[in-house]
């Protein structure tokens, strides 16, 4: 034991320390353990590592880089996997239902696996929408030294010259119904679109929380910026190993460094990149397991006040090679500074605050994928909050890459009770422009699963008609999602609240500049159609985990959340 850590305040002692202790170093003997590995630091090195999709195959590698690092900063690691639900696969069926619950189904199982073994810190790779948030979560709930770090981005596929992306798939699904798109060219195109490992390629959910992850402070700064397929990346996780031992030496925890104000910097780097709205339903989540108020409305009013100026698809140009190629987040953070729009003084997984490690980044907007904050593509973020007599506990938009005028928009309801019926109806064109397409009992308690409509909205998009109809729903949108989409509509049907009581014909109003969305309808009429209310609709889930996490989860305003969180906490794993 080196005199760099004391043994006898960290967790791994229960395990490994004194003649009581003597079966359990039995076992690691077997695993081939010498002594001094033995009385070393123990960090948990937990990866998503599965072979359900190209988010996560990279993993692996990766993992073995950071449990080098870790070793050679004097600690033992001790890799494990959890789960991943990828949404691209999950899309647009029954096994969307799964994606929320997987995070919080993450985070759980890497808890329990810190505390089963006495783990005395964490490295987490994870690659895919719902594991970065899930990961991030573990980190602050369990509260120890902890160094989140990305599997990357997939390298963006080529065809006619062009860059293409999954989204640019999910779009031709719709041309292809619409008889704009033969069977040969879809062929073509779903063949080359994902060339090889890494997460979706665009400013989707997986990197917009890899920036998050950043910008908060979790994971070490330019870490998430390299293509999976790179195996440079493989530094960025020897040096998250050699980090996390420099977290343990000073007691420098999850919760120093995800705080209140590192969450508005994350905040910050959603609005300007034109992130995925998914963000404010993870920060808020994020923020609950560290005992933090910080709800959709917190989230979308930094984002309001907020420049938007990288041009990302899918409201922009450009992908996440392209963004790494021009210095990535840390060149995007110090144009957030010029504005005065970040909190330096917060704390990083490198031991330095992020104002210490912006000092030594030496690029600066490149003007084609990152636009000079003082002359942003718009003035305000990508994403914005609404809240009126539909929405009580708030809704999200994002509105990057729209026209002030493509912001407004009333029209009737043509009301639809699942997903299913929606994509039925915009699969037969049953549907007209200037309608309120309302989409509901898809929330969180609901669906059950709060599903991403992906792939109603990429068939709406591939029709044409993506400027010409709204969408509203309680339940989510992909970081893909095109066009005038409302998400989180709160309360949820499920919950009773105004989504349920609408009627086809209601006119319905959604203005993302003032921040309204309303229903042309009075408060006596709204509460007397919730007294003929019939509750929420059945599903077909009466047992099972998706059960089990429609029982638990809370509302989307507050991230969607299954636990009390460290409010109600009465310890703290670390100092058991």
């Amino acid at each position: 034991m080196t005199a760099r850590f004391d043994k006898s305040r960290l967790p791994s002692r229960h395990v490994t320390e004194g003649p009581s202790r003597a079966p359990q170093r039995s076992y690691f003997y077997a695993m081939g353990l010498t002594d001094e590995e033995i009385h070393r630091p123990w960090v948990g090195v937990a990866t998503c590592w599965n072979e359900a999709a190209p988010c996560n195959i990279a993993l692996n590698r990766q993992a073995q880089a950071v449990k080098a690092g870790v070793k050679q900063a004097g600690g033992t690691p001790r890799e494990f996997t959890t789960i991943t639900v990828t949404d691209g696969i999950a899309m647009g069926h029954e096994g969307m239902r799964s994606s929320l619950a997987s995070r919080d189904a993450i985070a759980d199982t890497v808890e329990l696996t810190m505390r089963g073994h006495c783990y005395d810190a964490l490295v987490g790779l994870a690659g895919c929408d719902k594991s970065l948030p899930g990961m991030m979560m573990a980190m602050v709930r369990l509260n120890v030294p902890s160094v989140f770090i990305y599997g990357g981005s997939i390298l963006p596929g080529r065809l006619n010259g062009q860059d293409v992306t999954v989204q640019d798939v999910f779009e031709a699904v719709g041309k292809h119904q619409a008889g704009n798109l033969s069977e040969a060219e879809l062929a073509i195109l779903e063949r080359v679109a994902c060339p090889g490992a890494g997460a979706c390629g665009a400013q989707y959910t997986a990197n917009t929380m890899a920036c998050v992850s950043e910008a908060m402070g979790l994971a070490l700064l330019n870490s998430s910026g390299a293509p999976a397929p790179y195996e440079s990346r493989d530094q960025y996780g020897a040096a998250s190993g050699e980090a996390v031992l420099r977290l343990i030496e000073k007691n420098i925890r999850a919760r120093d460094i995800v705080t209140r104000k590192s969450l508005e910097n994350a905040a910050r780097i959603v609005a300007c990149t034109g992130g995925s709205t998914n963000a404010a339903l993870h920060l808020p989540a994020i923020a609950h397991e560290a005992g933090i108020s910080f709800d959709l409305f917190d989230v979308t009013d930094i984002m309001r006040d907020t420049p938007y100026f990288c041009d990302l698809r899918p409201g922009g140009r450009y992908v996440a090679k392209d963004l790494y190629e021009v210095g990535g987040v840390p060149v995007v953070l110090k144009e957030l500074r010029k504005l005065g729009l970040l909190h330096e003084e917060c704390m990083t997984a490198s031991g330095r605050t992020l104002g210490e490690e912006l000092d030594e980044i030496r690029g600066d907007a490149d003007g084609r994928v990152i636009y000079p904050a003082a002359t942003p593509l718009t003035p305000t973020g990508g994403v914005v909050g609404l809240r009126g007599n539909l929405a009580p506990d708030g809704a999200i938009v994002k509105v990057a890459g729209m026209s002030a005028e493509e912001q407004v928009f009333t029209g009737p309801a043509r009301v639809f009770e699942s997903e299913e019926a929606a994509f039925e109806a915009v699969r037969a064109r049953a549907y007209k422009e200037g309608e309120v397409i309302v989409i509901r009992n898809e929330g969180p308690a609901g669906g059950p699963g709060m599903r991403e409509m992906l792939a109603t909205t990429a068939a709406i998009s591939g029709q044409g008609m993506g400027k010409k109809v709204a969408l509203i729903t309680d339940g989510r949108f992909s970081g893909a999602t095109r066009g005038f989409c409302v998400g989180h509509v709160g309360p949820e049907a499920a919950h009773g609240g105004p989504i349920a009581l609408i009627r086809d014909g209601d006119v319905i109003t959604i203005n993302a500049i003032t921040g309204g969305l309303s229903v042309a309808l009075s408060d006596e009429e709204l509460a007397a159609r919730k007294a003929a209310w019939a509750g929420p609709a059945p599903t077909i889930y009466a047992t099972g985990a998706i059960w089990k996490f429609a029982k638990l989860v809370g509302g989307a305003r507050w991230g969607a959340v299954t636990h009390p969180g460290a409010a109600a906490e009465r310890h703290v794993y670390m100092d058991l």
